[in-house]
């Protein structure tokens, strides 16, 4: 073997070396700053972990604990990183394939999700109480809305911290998948509890609608009437509500 062969043989196995054995605190290259924020790093670039990762979601931040991942090292080259990763931070549990394509994009593969209900808050202004629970096949979200998906999100054990106090609303499950016209439907169905809602949200692009007829077996909480009358119409059987709108970009 030549001298300039034996050279680049010796630089190759140095480069990979050197990668193999990069520190976590690299991926923080690859990610949005604007939309991850991660701290604590141990282990390398290719299999490491993160004693604390906040991911921008709605006017704040969701946290996610102690985060491990996997990153594959072919993605790199496509600046679009793909991690299998998990995380736990008190009940909190996050797990799956992320595909980060850019700030607002990414997918997800076989992802499963723990999280508490009263995250909506960082949505909209109220504030639930139970665990919201995730299997999704895939997610694939733009702009920061989902576009494409086919999965199941359970809130289990639902309550709405009313002026009065917490009262306790039941479980229901969000059944996710594609619309033949494209976009996103989700069928809702209730699973248990004294008050049951059922009926169908679209969301196309940044449209969304909703058509969801909300009930019981018996009379309804006063306290819940009274919310659902400045959002629903009555008819036999409970309240209808029928929103229509757009997300803002």
């Amino acid at each position: 073997m030549s001298r300039l062969a034996l050279g680049l043989v010796l630089a190759l196995l140095l480069f990979v070396s050197l990668s193999m054995s990069a520190p976590a605190r690299l991926l923080a290259l690859f990610l949005p700053e604007q939309q991850v924020h991660m701290a604590g790093f141990t282990g390398t670039i290719w299999r490491g972990a993160a004693s604390r990762c906040l991911v921008r979601a709605g006017g704040g931040y969701l946290h996610l604990g102690a985060v491990q991942w996997r990153l594959s090292p072919l993605s790199l080259a496509t600046l679009s990183p793909h991690l299998t990763v998990s995380s736990e931070w008190g009940r909190q549990r996050l797990a799956g394939d992320v595909v980060v394509r850019g700030e607002g994009d990414f997918d997800l593969h076989d992802f499963e999700a723990s999280l508490e209900a009263d995250l909506v808050r960082q949505f909209a202004p109220v504030s639930l109480a139970g665990t919201f629970n995730a299997l999704f096949a895939e997610l694939v979200v733009r702009d920061g809305l989902p576009v494409r998906g086919r999965g199941r999100l359970v809130w289990q054990d639902g309550a709405w911290d009313s002026p009065q106090g917490f009262l306790p609303l039941g479980s229901y499950a969000l059944d996710v998948a594609p619309l033949s016209g494209g976009g996103l439907g989700g069928e809702v169905l209730p699973l248990a509890g004294p008050v049951a809602a059922q009926g169908s949200v679209e969301l196309q692009g940044r449209a969304y609608s909703v058509d969801i007829l909300v009930g019981g077996s018996g009379a309804l909480n006063p306290q819940i009437e009274r919310a659902l009358s400045l959002i629903a119409a009555p008819e036999a059987g409970g309240y209808r509500v029928l929103l229509q709108g757009e997300f803002q970009g």
